[in-house]
């Protein structure tokens, strides 16, 4: 005898049941029109990361751009000069391995270059003799490095600025006495570096001139009373 039926009983389905919350259904995407066949789908970019790489480039873009003064000091032959020149004696600063900085500078028409520090007495040598000689190289190797002939002048340990302070002194107090007296007066035999200071001197004086004469190394300079 079977069990009565209920009416609450629920038949069985052979449907699987699914959770209202999670389906494994996919969603049913509209049919695309003709317009949207030839679309092309293009990548969002994230702005954020382009700005930054654009502020990068903007940033490696201005320290690319030369300096306005670097491009002047390159056209400047005399600034080439002294670059040269500064190249070439802390090489040699270095091979003598003496201590010292290098100083770099434009007097008038010529490149200026010193080398100041500690003890710099065996570059200087007797009466700046082998300054002198030290000049002459490094006017060389600029030379050779430009193609141009070069005035550059050469100081160690300020040899030069205290021989030439006292050279003024000197060339003022020998024009005033030729001034006075009338009478020419031969000073001691100098470089061409000193005869330059002396003559610079008393062409500034009125009523004196200066000539330089002899041969090196004992060329000198003569003051004379103007006719």
């Amino acid at each position: 005898m079977s069990a009565p039926q209920h009416p609450s009983d629920t038949a069985v389905s052979d449907a699987p049941v699914t959770d209202p919350e999670v389906s494994d259904e996919q969603p049913v995407l509209p049919a695309a029109d003709r317009a949207s066949d030839d679309a092309v789908l293009e990548p969002v970019e994230d702005e954020t990361d382009e700005d930054d790489e654009t502020d990068e480039d903007d940033e490696a873009d201005e320290d690319d751009e030369p300096d306005e003064d670097d491009a002047k000091s390159a056209d400047d032959p005399l600034i080439r000069e002294g670059d040269v020149a500064g190249d070439y004696l802390e090489r040699l600063l270095d091979i003598l391995d003496v201590d010292g900085d290098i100083d770099l500078d434009v007097e008038g028409d010529r490149a200026s270059v010193a080398i100041v520090g500690g003890r710099l007495g065996d570059l200087i040598g007797p009466d700046g003799a082998t300054l002198e000689a030290l000049q002459e190289l490094t006017r060389l190797a600029v030379a050779q490095s430009t193609g141009v002939r070069s005035r550059l002048m050469l100081d160690v340990g300020e040899f030069r600025a205290k021989r030439r302070a006292d050279l003024t002194a000197l060339a003022g107090e020998t024009a005033r006495r030729v001034g006075t007296s009338g009478q020419p007066e031969r000073l001691a035999p100098m470089n061409p570096f000193e005869r330059k200071v002396v003559h610079d001197v008393i062409a500034s004086v009125a009523g004196v001139h200066s000539e330089s004469e002899g041969e090196e190394p004992n060329r000198r300079v003569v003051v004379l009373p103007d006719k």
